[in-house]
């Protein structure tokens, strides 16, 4: 299993920005996708992006446009910047491995490793 470690997260007003990153053991696999979700106490997880490990990326509607996904095999980081941040980006964001590409890369369920969550707060 893949350790992951999050950091990066604070407090911000709306329309400002903010860069998490996810730092990761080596992994033993050299397909698949690593992945951002969030989640808002009480409520799901829900999927923000993932990155393939071609480089190709995939983003939820809602931040197409304020967030990149983007990793550096090189550091075994991957990272989430964010931009133009609103008050409903307001949560506890996770950063995920998944050792196989494909369409489950968009379903948290099919994560195998994940880190422990920062925290990211946007008030208006």
């Amino acid at each position: 299993q893949v350790k992951m470690l999050e950091s990066g997260g604070g407090s911000v007003q709306a329309g400002g920005s903010l860069r998490l990153a996810c730092v990761y053991s080596d992994i033993p696999y050299s397909n698949g996708c690593m992945g951002w979700f969030r989640q808002v106490s009480g409520e799901e997880r829900e999927r923000v992006g993932h990155i393939y490990f071609s480089g190709e990326v995939e983003y939820a509607d809602s931040v197409k446009g304020r967030f990149t996904i983007s990793r550096d095999p090189g550091k075994n980081t991957l990272y989430l910047e964010m931009n133009s941040l609103k008050p409903e980006d307001t949560g506890t964001y996770y950063c995920a491995a998944r050792s196989i590409g494909g369409t489950k890369c968009f379903r948290e369920s099919y994560y195998s490793s994940w880190g422990q969550g920062t925290q990211v707060t946007v008030s208006s």
